[in-house]
């Protein structure tokens, strides 16, 4: 994994709230934490403008200009900001997933700088090989402790979720919880919202470890790990595996062969958030038996009329269409971004 560039930062320590300007501060005042930050010379802290000498959020090839910052108490809770603006894009990555998870967000950053938007990658206590001890409750209060802290430290005007893969079920499963500052997501943006379910009915060992994970849950093992076997790539509860690969696990919100209502009752609360569904036509995680254009005209539907838009020949990172991921996300950021912030509560 590449690293992050900081560029001619200096270091401070911040344990001041954020002024009460804010429109979302007064309401969740007492939530804040007091991480420290970095703080990059060049922008202005005020959000309003920048420097003369700033040089932009892109340095180099995977390398990144802004400030890393904690936003919670876990060792592993810390984010990634490009720009100082008071409004951001907050990127949700997938399974096993980090810091410069897809190649579009380089061009991204650039991108929402240029309109006066902040980038924010941040890492979940599911980053990396985190994912098979974790769950949406744990990403969903982590989520929600980020956009707390960018509300009472950094004077946030409101946010969009833009997740990939399993990013995506994280931001469906966030705003069913009606946390406080969910509040402040003006809009949210799927890419790649496959099925891990249909893609881990494709590999031999799924039926026989999704027998075993149903058994430890039964013999309330369900926080108990897994065989290797069950996934060699990070170490799995039963919990965890039943939730990606049963059906109708806490995870299955995606699957082609759910129907029109339940489709409704996993996604259907989406319906009062503007979206946007971003699908890969030749995602190489969707099943060839799945018929990808009605797949997408589905989900859309279940959440309400979401906008749809679909990338012929795009794999599942977007990273042989990036030009098409970042057109299709700034037109909608642009578009929806701004509704509802004169009035946040309406």
């Amino acid at each position: 994994m590449n690293s992050l560039s900081s560029s001619s930062t200096v270091f401070s320590s911040s344990t001041s709230s954020a002024s009460s300007t804010s429109w979302f501060s007064g309401i969740v005042r007492g939530r804040q934490d007091r991480s420290s930050s970095f703080k990059m010379a060049g922008i202005s802290s005020s959000g309003g403008g920048v420097a003369a000498d700033y040089e932009g959020p892109i340095k180099g090839k995977n390398q990144f200009r802004g400030v890393l910052f904690k936003y919670g108490p876990k060792p592993i809770q810390v984010a990634f900001k490009t720009g100082d603006y008071k409004q951001q894009v907050i990127f949700i990555g997938g399974m096993a997933d980090g810091f410069l998870a897809t190649e579009y967000l380089e061009p991204l950053a650039i991108a929402l700088d240029n309109e006066k938007w902040s980038l924010v990658q941040l890492l979940l206590s599911s980053s990396y090989t985190g994912y098979g001890t974790s769950s949406l409750q744990q990403d969903a209060m982590e989520i929600d402790q980020l956009i707390s802290y960018l509300i009472n430290k950094e004077n946030s005007e409101g946010v969009v979720l833009l997740g990939h893969s399993t990013g995506c079920q994280d931001i469906v499963h966030y705003m069913c919880t009606n946390a406080a500052c969910s509040r402040a997501v003006r809009a949210a943006i799927l890419q790649a919202p496959v099925s891990d379910r249909e893609y881990r009915a494709t590999l031999p060992e799924t039926a026989a470890m999704i027998d075993l994970a149903s058994s430890m849950i039964k013999e309330g093992q369900g926080s108990e790990l897994m065989p290797k076997e069950a996934d060699p790539s990070s170490p799995i509860t039963a919990y965890r595996y039943n939730s990606l690969c049963a059906y109708m696990g806490d995870d299955d919100m995606f699957s082609s062969d759910l129907n029109d209502d339940q489709l409704r009752l996993r996604l259907g609360h989406m319906a009062n958030t503007p979206c946007q569904v971003i699908f890969s036509m030749d995602d190489e995680y969707v099943p060839e038996f799945v018929d990808k254009k009605a797949l997408v005209e589905r989900l859309c539907r279940a959440m309400g009329g979401a906008e749809k838009v679909e990338i012929e020949y795009g794999n599942h990172s977007l990273s042989n269409r990036v030009h098409e991921a970042v057109q299709a996300i700034i037109a909608f950021v642009k578009r929806e971004g701004p509704k509802g912030w004169d009035d946040p509560w309406s």
